[in-house]
């Protein structure tokens, strides 16, 4: 079977004052349709990389990356990102920022299912009660929500994740998983996320893709999480299989860091 999202020997190089810089090297990963893969490592190591040559903001130098079976050039509807920062328009409302993106994938429908589509995604994050709002009346947490019913309303082939709940309290980021997990278990949706959180990305993902340092970075391992779901993190906290799971990824970073750095 052909992969859904296929990275095939994908590397890049960034010139620079000093030379060429080599960022990325043979990156490979096949994704499957509606499998949630976390890619880990330290700072520096190219993850933002690899989710921006998905994205298409990026273009490889060597190799491909092939969804369904075609090539990525530029920015496309078929992926939508949803960055650290909520990215959110001010001077519009939750129902606006989130209907601006509605109406330029969907500008074939009539508005009144554009209308009911825009609320449905919202009622996905729970915040159809905040719709007339503008971003500066609502918390961090909240806009975060938005720009995750702002990318799935695109109707994404691929939702990439750059860290999006990095900069939000504790409390905060686990509900926020917790609703993504539900999302992604409604909608069966193929994610693509960053995080630099162990326990995030053991609780969420299907695969956990460990990357090395850079320059030259590239795929150290890739841990299968054999984890049932659905997921509850209290549950999890008394289970020798997450604990199990969550020292092989923290075992990988620590020798990472310990390891010299390679020249460059």
């Amino acid at each position: 079977m052909k992969a859904y999202l296929d990275l095939e020997a994908i590397g890049i190089v960034f010139p620079t004052a000093r030379g060429p810089f080599r960022a990325l090297q043979d990156i490979n990963l096949k994704v499957n349709q509606g499998e949630f893969i976390s890619l880990i490592g330290h700072s520096g190591c190219g993850k933002s990389t690899v989710l921006n040559i998905v994205a298409g903001l990026l273009d490889a130098t060597e190799g491909l990356c092939l969804l369904k079976d075609k090539e990525v050039k530029g920015p496309g509807p078929d992926r939508a990102v949803v960055f650290q920062n909520h990215s959110l328009l001010p001077w519009l409302t939750v129902y606006q920022n989130v209907r601006l993106g509605v109406d330029k994938v969907m500008a074939d429908k009539p508005k009144t299912e554009r209308h009911d589509w825009v609320l449905h995604n919202l009622k996905l994050v729970h915040m159809e009660h905040a719709a007339e709002k503008r971003p500066g009346e609502i918390s961090g947490g909240m806009k975060q929500r938005v720009g995750i019913a702002r990318a799935l309303a695109m109707q994404p082939d691929v939702l990439l994740m750059d860290e999006p709940f990095g900069a939000l309290d504790a409390l905060t980021r686990a509900h926020l998983q917790d609703s993504v997990m539900e999302i992604q278990a409604e909608l069966g949706n193929t994610v693509l996320m960053i995080t630099h959180d162990v326990d995030e990305a053991v609780l969420l993902s299907d695969r956990i893709v460990m990357m090395t340092n850079g320059p030259a970075a590239t795929i150290g391992e890739i841990l299968a999480v054999d984890l049932p779901r659905p997921r509850d993190r209290l549950q999890l906290a008394h289970e020798p299989r997450y604990h199990a799971l969550r020292s092989q990824v923290l075992e990988f970073l620590y020798n990472r860091q310990m390891r010299p750095k390679e020249a460059a």
